[in-house]
């Protein structure tokens, strides 16, 4: 199975699908170059592009079974529009990235295999349908489970810095010599449970939980 993975930061969706599926064959594409190492460092496996995500996209979609798109959130975030109605400095308004319902409509019209495209809870209402799970949205060309099995988010989720998140997500951002904020970075990583959930899902798996039953005589 040859599978996309568009803005790829450091693989927080991707980081069980070799636990469920071996044959597999991953090209992640990312833009800062510090990111890309640390994912190839994290994945020596994987293919590793650096580049414009959204225009790779276009230009190797029919090369792929399953793509899974991360594209940038902060223009959509809540957090970003409320600082930016604060007036707090260095945030003004922006205009929202429609990058990310190009990326949904193409791959819903044009894409022939599975995809998943995943943003934040937006300031607005949503310009197409999604599935909400938990902080996220998700669009897809199959059905999500109401449960994705994510973790709970450790102590202090965003407001104590990396670390703590760097221990959730079991990365080590120490190396990273790249311009963006480290506890940024983290914060934004998919839970890994979640992403073997919504992997396993979209191959048609389908786990049974335990259930105590209680037989009457």
């Amino acid at each position: 199975m040859k599978i996309l993975n568009l803005y790829a930061c450091l693989g927080g969706n991707r980081y069980k699908w070799n636990d469920v599926k071996n044959d597999i064959e991953v090209t992640a594409v990312e833009l800062d170059p510090e990111l890309a190492r640390l994912y190839k460092e994290r994945f020596p496996d994987d293919t590793v592009i650096i580049g414009d995500a959204h225009k790779y996209l276009l230009d190797h979609y029919k090369e792929f079974d399953f793509i899974w798109s991360s594209p940038p959130c902060p223009s959509h975030s809540r957090i970003r529009f409320g600082q930016a109605n604060s007036k707090r400095e260095n945030y003004n308004p922006v205009f929202p990235d429609m990058k990310l319902y190009e990326e949904i409509l193409f791959l819903d019209n044009y894409f022939k295999g599975k995809y998943v495209v995943e943003n934040v809870i937006p300031f607005y209402t949503p310009l197409i349908p999604a599935k909400k799970r938990g902080r996220h949205l998700y669009w897809t060309n199959f059905n999500l489970p109401n449960d994705l099995k994510g973790r709970k988010n450790p102590k202090n989720f965003i407001e104590s810095g990396s670390k703590p998140n760097e221990i959730y997500h079991e990365i080590d951002l120490s190396t990273y010599k790249g311009k963006q904020r480290k506890d940024k970075i983290a914060c934004n990583l998919v839970d890994y449970e979640v992403g073997k959930t919504i992997f396993e899902t979209m191959l048609g798996i389908t786990k049974k939980e335990k259930v105590k039953q209680t037989n009457l005589f």
